[in-house]
């Protein structure tokens, strides 16, 4: 069964001046991210700003993680929208040789029913033999899948095997901890949170600051994992206000910057995303020279 425990990482797309796709340090980026320790990559994810690439753009983008990963860690792509046919044709038109998973975000602006979310992933998964991982980010998508809804689809559809759960509603995360099936992984999609999640029973997280210290990030995440939470409160409590500062100003603007102190890649973005305005990008950097980073 493929292993997706620990740390993935939700891959930024570096872009140029003139926002078309750097596909130069896009490769660094993968390769800094897995030499750093991460266990996988995801690419077209939300900090991927996979909404504002067109479809070659995508497929090239596969075609590019597929080959800088080099079957280092295993490939997850995006494949998520609010119409359920397009979907399943991008899945069955795209070229995924090399890609091990997908991640599909809950449909969002639709506002769909519980039922209309179970149908929705159920066609996907009657239309493909990946692993499938959902994903519920309420804050992005207006639509919550409650923990019922995702313990239906997980006994009753043979290609999910986990969700990336970022609702921030701790009931509906503890729900999911105790019932879930043996096999089936819980991924949590908050990066502040994934200690103490990890603490009653998940299993790893999709991270957005994996990108840029994936070496701390995941040396915590893997103590958690290993029951050594001494260790990992250490990393938590010394990264927590970094993590804030990567979201004040939208996700990915904060982590590009980031990665931009850490001279791994430009912190371009395309609209309607904007550049973090320059008092952030001094606390960013203030914050990596005390943790002796710069």
């Amino acid at each position: 069964m493929l292993n997706l425990k620990g740390v993935g990482v939700a891959l930024v797309t570096p872009f140029t001046e003139q926002k078309e796709i750097n596909f130069e340090e896009f490769e660094r980026v993968v390769n800094y991210v897995i030499e750093g320790g991460v266990d996988y990559v995801v690419v077209l994810g939300t900090t991927g700003e996979s909404a504002t690439l067109d479809k070659q753009e995508k497929q090239d983008l596969i075609k590019a993680c597929v080959q800088a990963t080099n079957k280092r860690v295993p490939v997850v792509a995006g494949f998520g929208g609010n119409n359920t046919r397009s979907i399943i044709n991008d899945i069955n038109s795209y070229e995924l040789d090399g890609v091990d998973a997908i991640l599909s975000v809950s449909p969002y602006y639709n506002k769909p029913t519980q039922e209309g979310i179970v149908e929705h992933y159920k066609a996907i998964d009657a239309n493909t033999n990946l692993p499938i991982i959902l994903y519920n980010v309420p804050g992005r998508t207006a639509s919550n899948i409650r923990a019922t809804t995702t313990l239906t689809l997980a006994h009753e559809c043979k290609n999910i095997i986990a969700i990336k759960e970022a609702s921030n509603d701790w009931q509906q995360i503890f729900w999911l901890a105790r019932e879930k099936p043996k096999d089936f992984l819980l991924l949590s999609g908050n990066d502040d949170l994934i200690v103490p999640q990890i603490s009653i029973g998940y299993d790893g997280v999709i991270s957005v600051i994996a990108n840029a210290l994936p070496k701390q990030f995941s040396t915590m995440v893997h103590q958690a994992l290993e029951g050594d939470f001494a260790s990992a409160r250490k990393t938590v409590y010394a990264i927590d206000e970094l993590i804030t500062y990567l979201f004040e100003q939208g996700n990915p603007a904060g982590v590009k910057a980031t990665m931009k102190h850490l001279s791994v890649c430009e912190e371009y973005v395309r609209l309607p995303l904007m550049p973090i305005n320059e008092d952030l990008r001094q606390k960013i950097g203030q914050k990596l020279k005390q943790l002796e980073l710069l």
